[in-house]
């Protein structure tokens, strides 16, 4: 089966731009359920409830109607299991929260800093490790990066920043090229990272600013795609990967 035929109704599943893509994302258990041709099933509204249902068209397009084991779905359909909390379970589970240096700086390891630049992200993995973060303290502004910047300029032992979130990738260009841009300035920064899932569920957001800004960065950048089946691997991720 074609699973985009299925979305020949929807407007532009594989066009548009990534912003427009945001705004027509699904925002309800409910309305994901019978775009997919799915029964309702109303014990999950609690899950819905404590962490919003947020799945683009692009993603949508490649889950196959009708099928409760799809492997994509099962990424981002809320279920009541995530309200059963078993012996051991942590909201920290990586163990971030005692890892802060900054506001919005986190660092586990020796010569690196993880930098959270929004807590926004473009599809809502149920799996997320982060859903429990402290979001609220975290910079929501090109102005709230600098205390965190500052801090990374003060420790000459730091060679490479990550950026991470929430994913970087939700920041317009022009805020993104004023962070990458400000990171470029410090002398012992030899590296930047971008965590990113946003090429996989929205793979128009590799635009042309973006890889202008990308390519500009003077020192080496890697980007790291968030994948987690074959299957989201579609020809138009393939394309976004091919230009970046």
């Amino acid at each position: 089966m074609k699973i985009l035929d299925h979305f020949d109704h929807v407007v532009g599943p594989t066009t548009g731009t990534w912003q427009q893509h945001l705004k027509q994302a699904i925002r309800d258990v409910s309305e994901l359920r019978r775009k997919l041709d799915l029964p309702i099933d109303e014990s999950a509204t609690p899950a819905q409830r404590s962490f919003p249902t947020f799945v683009p068209l692009p993603y949508l397009a490649r889950i196959e109607p009708g099928n409760v084991r799809d492997p994509l779905l099962l990424q981002v359909l809320p279920s009541s299991d995530e309200l059963s909390h078993d012996n051991g379970f942590v909201t920290d589970p990586v163990g971030e929260h005692s890892a802060a240096i900054a506001s919005g700086v986190l660092q586990k390891y020796a010569g690196r800093v993880l930098l959270v630049t929004t807590g926004s992200c473009a599809v809502n993995c149920r799996y997320c490790f982060r859903r429990e973060f402290p979001y609220s303290e975290s910079p929501k502004s090109a102005v709230d990066w600098e205390p965190g910047l500052s801090a990374i300029r003060n420790d000459p032992s730091i060679h490479e920043v990550i950026l991470s979130g929430g994913d970087p990738l939700m920041l317009v260009d022009d805020m993104l090229r004023d962070l990458v841009e400000r990171i470029s300035l410090i002398s012992h920064v030899r590296g930047l990272r971008i965590h990113t899932r946003l090429p996989i569920v929205i793979p128009q957001r590799v635009t042309g600013q973006l890889l202008n800004t990308l390519e500009e960065f003077e020192k080496p950048v890697v980007v790291v795609l968030h994948s987690n089946h074959a299957r989201e691997l579609d020809e138009h991720v393939r394309h976004a990967c091919e230009l970046l």
